[in-house]
């Protein structure tokens, strides 16, 4: 648990976040109901589906299943394209995501509790949840469909539409890879290293690394972006820069473990949240350095 002193940090990503993807969805349902109603049902109730889910399964306790319901239909809202079809939205890398952290949580689940790492059987609090998936919202809602579908604003538009959400994924696959690598991770080797020294440490020490731990969440990261690309017709330029991205935000997840949340200076949600701002940021990166299109 962090330290009292640290729990505002916790408390400013839930003021970062919960406003934010609010806001979004009250403008957002209030237009598609006037526009096209169907998306904004569609939406609204899976998402509510959702987040029953990942409350009667464990997986989120109250509060964080409200917030992760909002969160996704946030993503699903800002990734509706006419036709509308709901698997052709963020829902598909968003449950992609949700299963394989929730596997993974559970994996070796026994011997976890005896090593004393093991989540907590409530499910996740409502401030890990903004940590994690908060900026997959922000990164794909920064800026409207119109803008980003003007060349005239952004003429990498032009290419794909769709990678203008590469932020938003990376920070998905990033969620996704850091979950995925430090819960497996502490199952497959008894002594992983620290990112900074190298040198062995405890499993479940902020920064330790394991070879196998690492290459699983790469890999969990590899399909998250691959369903996000498949589902939003973004190809391999999708996939590939916000897979990119996610694997940057997992290795700086590590290091800010080992450095700053070890010397008291952030908490787990501050460590998960800038990771994720990282992932995007690196994606987004990546897309900027693609050369403008000649257009008319």
């Amino acid at each position: 648990m962090a330290p009292i002193k640290l729990l505002w940090q916790s408390k400013l990503v839930l003021l970062l976040v919960l406003p934010f993807v609010a806001a979004d969805i009250v403008l957002e349902s209030r237009w598609w109901l006037d526009q096209v109603p169907p998306v904004a049902i569609w939406t609204l109730g899976l998402s509510v589906v959702l987040g029953l889910v990942a409350w009667q399964s464990g997986s989120a306790k109250p509060g964080a299943a409200v917030a992760g319901a909002a969160i996704n239909a946030s993503l699903m809202f800002a990734t509706a394209t006419l036709p509308y079809q709901p698997w052709q939205t963020a829902l598909v890398p968003v449950m992609t995501m949700l299963v394989l952290t929730s596997l993974a949580t559970r994996a070796g689940r026994a011997r976890k509790e005896r090593m004393g790492i093991a989540e907590h059987r409530t499910g996740r609090a409502v401030s890990q949840v903004a940590a994690n998936l908060g900026m997959a919202a922000i990164a794909s809602n920064a800026l409207t469909q119109d803008v980003l579908s003007s060349t005239h604003w952004y003429p990498r538009a032009a290419l794909v539409p769709a990678l203008l959400l590469t932020g938003g994924v990376a920070a998905l696959a990033e969620a996704a890879a850091d979950t995925v690598s430090s819960e497996l991770g502490q199952l497959m080797s008894a002594r992983p290293r620290m990112l900074t020294t190298l040198r062995p440490a405890d499993p479940g020490t902020d920064g330790a690394i394991s070879l196998g731990g690492t290459l699983l969440g790469m890999l969990a990261a590899a399909v998250v972006s691959a369903t996000a690309a498949f589902a939003l017709r973004g190809g391999w330029l999708l996939f590939a820069f916000s897979w990119i991205g996610g694997v940057f935000g997992l290795f700086f997840d590590s290091l800010l473990g080992a450095t700053l949340e070890r010397r008291g200076w952030l908490n787990n949600d501050g460590v998960n949240f800038l990771s994720t701002v990282s992932a995007a940021v690196v994606a987004l990166a990546l897309l900027a350095l693609l050369p403008a299109p000649n257009l008319p």
